[in-house]
Formats: structure tokens, sequence, C-alpha cells
């Protein structure tokens, strides 16, 4: 007699959950599944970016300075790790420190928007040539499988201005394009309209016509797509048929459903935020639990903080109502992804282009400030409850256990069980690192 759903092997588990097969949550399946997938010694690890738009301020959040006039009117609360303390507007993350490893040793020499949020998101600067891939497009090769129902990068609700040249793939091709998902336009929208945002649109076929008819017209059309590229090879036509294979993939399975936030409790959904960043870190919960191994969540606005983190002016009611927005979506995040047995092996950053200024300007704001500021590291391969790095009093500079950029980056291949030394081929025929030569992953802090 063949054997129940029940007693399928692990592996099997897992082939269903990314084919999409057992996708639906509100049947009681997903939670299940979760369970199998977590157990599983085979589970590949997954990367969830928390992207700060704009810089955020590593004084009023990770780095207080109370006894300094830099130190502006916050207070520093305790966590649950002696030693490690916050601002005082992240109460919520504070109860999770034991699975957070700060580094408060940044230092980079990119003050310009663009030029930073490039770095940060490529381990390169922007010059010459090389269209170097995004941190997503890197990851998502290595952690990935190229026959998946969902893309293996997804970026929700992000903030394509800043840095538009690492929204691509760069030069590894489209496969590795992002999904963008959301936008901020939507920032201010009901809760309602936010589950809209979120669904990949024009996945459905209409009704009139039939699977059959449909197969038909996919199985046309990419013979023809195959005519073209055999005469006209090009990024473009590579570009087009790598997007249309897997929007075909994506619109044969059930996988569609995990951008359907609806299939979670209220309850849930009210403890990550009734907003645009809170939804999305749920969804990137979602995207986690189906094997999606790089998602960012891009917290570029909120009530009260029409500037981002990039607060010139009026710095401390900005981050105060960022961290109202911030504190309660990230908490949730990592009581989520732990109470389903994911949080082992799915790895949360939190970072921006880079700090701002210790000291306070004319118009109670701080600017750009990339000598010394701070990231932070979570969840899988990372040694939580620990703080790397130091700043002086004034936090003007840093006084032990300086990390650059590629270090940083290098720390976070090396957590999720990366070599940064890997090599791609660029679109000008040079091999290049993952990470750029000479990058020391900071082993403090890895578990």
């Amino acid at each position: 007699m063949a054997r129940s759903s029940l007693q399928l092997s692990r592996r099997e588990w897992l082939r269903l959950l990314s084919l999409g097969v057992l996708g639906c949550s509100s049947s009681g399946w997903m939670e299940r599944l979760a369970v199998a997938a977590a157990e599983n010694p085979e589970r590949k690890r997954s990367c969830i970016l928390l992207w700060m738009n704009g810089g955020p301020a590593q004084t009023d959040t990770f780095d207080l300075k109370p006894e300094h006039a830099n130190g502006g009117p916050f207070k520093e609360i305790a966590t649950t790790v002696p030693g490690m303390n916050f601002g005082e507007h992240l109460p919520l993350l504070a109860k999770q420190a034991k699975h957070l490893a700060l580094v408060r040793s940044m230092t980079s020499r990119e003050g310009d928007h663009n030029r930073a949020a490039y770095f940060l998101r490529t381990g390169y600067r922007p010059e010459g040539a090389i269209q170097y891939p995004p941190l997503g497009a890197l990851l998502s090769k290595e952690l990935g499988g190229s026959e998946a129902a969902l893309p293996g990068f997804v970026s929700i609700a992000p903030a394509l201005a800043t840095s538009p040249a690492t929204f691509t793939p760069g030069f590894l091709g489209p496969e590795y394009a992002p999904l963008i998902v959301g936008n901020q336009a939507a920032v201010n929208r009901p809760m309602s309209d936010l589950d809209k945002v979120f669904r990949v649109q024009d996945l459905k076929p209409s009704r009139e016509v039939k699977p059959e008819r449909l197969d038909a017209r996919i199985e046309f059309l990419k013979g023809f797509q195959e005519d073209f590229i055999a005469q006209h090879p090009s990024v473009p036509t590579l570009s087009h048929q790598a997007a249309y294979d897997r929007a075909v993939r994506l619109m044969r399975s059930s996988s569609a459903k995990a951008f359907d936030l609806d299939e979670e409790t209220s309850e849930l959904r009210e403890r990550y935020g009734r907003n645009l960043f809170g939804q999305g870190c749920l969804l990137a919960r979602r995207l986690v639990e189906r094997g999606v191994p790089f998602i960012e969540v891009t917290l570029n606005n909120a009530p009260g903080a029409p500037s981002a983190w990039d607060t010139h002016g009026q710095n401390f009611e900005q981050v105060k109502n960022l961290c109202a927005v911030l504190d309660p979506a990230w908490s949730a995040l990592l009581e989520d992804l732990d109470e389903r047995g994911l949080l082992d092996t799915t790895l949360v950053v939190w970072m921006g282009e880079f700090g701002r200024t210790p000291k306070i300007n004319p118009q109670q704001g701080r600017d750009h400030f990339p000598n010394a500021w701070s990231t932070v590291l979570c969840g899988g391969g990372v040694k939580g409850g620990t703080v790397h790095g130091k700043t002086s009093p004034d936090g003007m500079s840093i006084k032990d256990g300086p990390v650059t950029v590629p270090d940083f980056l290098a720390t976070v291949a090396k957590a999720l069980g990366i070599d940064p030394t890997t090599q791609n081929i660029s679109n000008i025929g040079r091999p290049i690192r993952i990470v750029d030569f000479g990058a020391r992953p900071i082993t403090e802090v890895l578990a």
C-alpha cells in the first residue's frame, strides 16, 4: 500500500513546497511544511535585507552617546543581553537582543547617497565599465535553483531612485534580476490596498481561455522566441526570454499564493504593523517559508518622517516615527521566524548606505557620516548577543575593530555558508569575486 501524505520524506515535503503544490497556509499544511523544512538538514539558507534608505543615525539607534552633547535627547534602554543597550524607541527589538550581533565600527569613504548605496549593495564602488551585481543577485545565484517557481531575488517596495543600478542583475544576467513587488507610492494606502500592492499582477489567464489553449499558446510563443534568439542573440532578447519563462513558471504554480497576505491572521498582521514596511516584512517571512533565498524590504518612509532616514532636519522627531514602524516589524519578523523554526537558517541584515553625524546641526538634524556607523546581523549563522567594534565617546571616530564594507559583506556571505572569494565572469570577461580582494569576515560575530 502507498504511503499516506503524512509519511512523506523530508526531501519530498521540501520538493512539494518548492513547487508550490502545498502552498495554502490557511489549510494548516503550510505550518506542517514549515516545520519539515526547518528540520531538514539539507535546507539552504535564506537572507532578508532590511534596507534603511537614506542612512540611519547610529547615535539614535544602536550606538547612543548619552554622556556627550552629541548624544541628543534620546535615552538608552537595557536589552535582554547585559551591556547591550539600544535607543529608547526600539523596546520590542530589545527583547530579541539574544539574536542580534551589532557592528558599531563600520567605516567607508562614500558619503553620497547613490555611490554609498551602490557600494553597500554590491560591495564595489561604481567605477569603470563593470556592471556589478547587487547582493541579492549574487546570493540568489549561490543559494537558489534555476527551476524554482518563485524568483530567487525579491525586492519589496524599493526606493529605486537612490541607486537604480542595484535593482538589476548586473553582469550575472537576467535570470538573477529581482522581482519587484509593491512601491513606495503605496506608503499611505489603507490596508486593503496594500494586499493588492504586494500581489504579482497578471498571473491569471482570461476566463475565456481554456488551459489546453493557453498551454498551446505558450509553446507556440516559446518556439518563436527560440528561433528569434538563435538569429539575434543579445542581452535584451535573453532578458525578455528569461522574464517570460519566469512568469510562466510562477503562473503555472500555486506559489503565487505567497503574495496573498490575507491568508495570515489579523492578529499576526497587527504584530508586524499595518503599514507598507510591516506587511513587507510579513511577506518576506512567507517567501522564506517557500524557499526564496534573498528578499529585501525597504523602510523609506513613515508618517511624520517624509525624509526617510535622510534626516538633515528634525532628526529626532523623524527617527522616533521611523522606529515606530521599524521596531514592531523587525521584532515580529524575528519572533515569527523563530516560532516556525526558520530563524536558524535565515540571516537578517539591517543596514543603510552610511550613518549620520554625531554632531547635531542647527536644524536639529544629522548629516551624512560614513566615518563611523552601525549595522546589525541576526539569525542564522550569527552569534547573537554580541557587539563588535567601538566608537569614541563623541562618536566621531572608531576606537576598536574597524569594519570596511567588503569586510561586512564577506561576513554576510560566510554566515550564509558561501565562500566570499567565489568568482563570476563579468561583462568585460574579467573574473570578479563576490566580495573584493582583501575582505576579512568578522569572525567574532559568526556562529
